[in-house]
């Protein structure tokens, strides 16, 4: 009923989505026009004069590996044509939710698990990979934990293309010339944060745009207050999110956003442009998963000014964790499904993740997968994540309608709208109205 319901509404939605994506000007929007195309041509017969034409969506911060690759692809395989097409980090959830309510998406997509992957295997809009997994020896081949992450609503419904934990990324020289050790305690921590206000410098870069990167913040406050059990009953909606936990959490947020511990305006700033804070030096530290070292790679940043730290939130400091995929159109013929693999084999070979290994997220969720060299946080972190334990990110948790009410109630408490308990409150309503449903 829930998954009927969601579909109903994007029906409803999909119009006006549709004409805001589609009403963009410039190279992206030129893409999804395209793409749309190919995708008809595709779903409409699966192949042209002997030519399967599969198509694929996927992150623009990945755009200079895929069109290389998807290039060499074609070009090796003359009966199957790809064709890629890139969005940002919201722009492909809102492009995949108009292309579902529309009967439009594409043969292959990037996504996440939990509730944003959820969404389409529980419309039975994503292919139920359990079956193709077992006859072609997965179990040997992915990590058991990445493919349980992938599994959603009784299938498995992606091809998993990494495993990614987050942690706090902080600039070593910064801490250094003022005096700040990592902390090891919350307490040494809020100082820390104290010293660099101090002297000029933002001690966290986030951006609240969409929501989900003030959230990595919020939820290790709630991780914080709550502790292990309580959070994971918390995000499991076995306990009320009006709770003193929460309520506490959403409290020191507001302290936080009282005191400029966050970038000026950071409500309303884009998530993809928090590293130029980092590395321009104006803010120290910024929350993010393993994937940043390749960013400082790409940026030619000097990788020795960053180190990581789990952040000290009491207990063993868990961190928050998530899986992401390829998902594949429950429509796909037998043929268009085995071009759409024999090209994912292709992208996450080792001779393509060695070449480009700064736009992939290493390592791969494969068993016994190489560190990459030149990162080296990455293995610190995964090494913090198998010692510490993980909780899944909270977006990912939550279904989407109460992920946007958390969202709402970080905005309203950071714009001194709303005070900390009546988000508590606002964030249950949104539990109990999805819920009763």
């Amino acid at each position: 009923m829930k998954g009927k319901r969601g579909i109903a509404f994007l029906l409803v939605a999909a119009t006006v989505i549709s004409g805001v994506i589609g009403g963009c000007t410039g190279k992206k929007g030129l893409q999804e026009s395209e793409s749309e195309t190919e995708q008809t041509k595709s779903q409409s017969g699966g192949s042209k004069e002997g030519v399967t034409e599969v198509s694929f969506w996927t992150l623009n911060t990945r755009q200079n590996a895929v069109e290389s690759i998807a290039e060499a692809f074609n070009a090796a395989n003359k009966d199957i044509k790809v064709t890629v097409s890139y969005y940002d980090t919201d722009g492909i959830k809102d492009a995949c939710k108009v292309a579902a309510s529309s009967g439009t998406l594409p043969n292959m997509w990037f996504n996440w698990g939990g509730s944003l992957g959820g969404f389409y295997a529980e419309n039975g809009l994503s292919y139920d990979l359990t079956e193709y997994a077992k006859n072609n020896g997965w179990a040997d081949r992915f990590s058991s934990g990445v493919l349980n992450l992938c599994q959603l609503s009784g299938q498995l419904s992606g091809y998993p293309t990494s495993y990614n934990v987050l942690d706090v990324y902080y600039r070593k020289d910064i801490f250094e010339k003022y005096g700040i050790k990592v902390p090891a305690t919350f307490e040494e921590f809020e100082t820390a944060c104290a010293k660099l206000k101090e002297n000029g410098i933002t001690p966290i870069s986030t951006a609240g745009l969409n929501g989900w990167h003030v959230m990595r913040f919020v939820e290790l406050l709630i991780e914080h207050y709550a502790g292990s059990e309580l959070h994971d009953s918390l995000n499991t909606f076995s306990t009320s999110y009006n709770c003193e936990a929460v309520i506490s959490a959403l409290t020191k947020y507001k302290e936080f956003c009282e005191k400029g511990y966050f970038p000026e305006g950071f409500v309303t700033t884009d998530p993809n442009d928090t590293k130029m804070a980092l590395f321009s030096g104006s803010a120290a530290m910024d929350i993010q998963g393993q994937w940043y070292d390749g960013v400082i790679v790409q940026d030619e940043q000097d990788m020795n000014l960053y180190g990581t730290f789990a952040f000290p939130s009491g207990g063993s400091d868990r961190l928050s964790a998530f899986a992401e995929m390829t998902q594949f159109n429950a429509k796909n013929t037998d043929t268009q499904l085995d071009a759409c693999m024999k090209f994912m084999d292709y992208y996450y070979n080792e001779e393509n993740v060695k070449k480009y290994a700064e736009y992939y997220n290493l390592p791969l969720p494969n068993k016994e997968a190489k560190m990459p060299e030149g990162q080296p946080n990455v293995a610190d972190m995964l090494a913090a994540a198998e010692a510490n334990g993980t909780f899944t990110i909270t977006d990912q948790a939550f279904p989407t309608e109460v992920a946007d009410a958390l969202f709402n109630v970080q905005d309203a408490i950071a714009n001194g709208q709303m005070e900390p308990a009546d988000g508590a409150s606002k964030i249950q309503e949104a539990i109990e109205a999805y819920r009763a449903k």
